[in-house]
């Protein structure tokens, strides 16, 4: 993980609100018809409406935090469903619990 990349990441509102969500994507999303919001992750189209951006526009922000190992995405028929990437953000917070 580059420290750098990732705090560049998150230094912008809304992908803070897509960690956020992902953090508890029963109580953010709906139920899908395709994936399991817990297991396989969150449509990029729900994000895209939750977010109220088009789905480019949220693409971009979730392909930010996937390159930045904070996401990862899950394709599943035509679709990518993204979920937390735990092992990255636990190490983010070690990181800068010692700065």
């Amino acid at each position: 993980m580059d420290p750098e990349s990732t705090l560049k990441a998150l230094a912008n509102d809304r992908r803070l609100l897509i960690m956020e969500w992902l953090r508890d994507p029963e109580r953010h999303f709906p139920p899908q018809v395709d994936g399991d919001l817990v297991k396989d992750g969150v449509c990029g189209i729900s994000i895209a409406q939750k977010l109220h951006v088009t789905q480019p526009t949220a693409s971009q922000h979730l392909g930010i935090l996937a390159a930045a190992g904070l996401i990862r995405g899950k394709r599943i028929k035509r679709w990518t469903f993204y979920k937390r990437e735990k092992s990255a953000i636990k190490a983010l917070k070690r990181l800068l619990a010692n700065i």
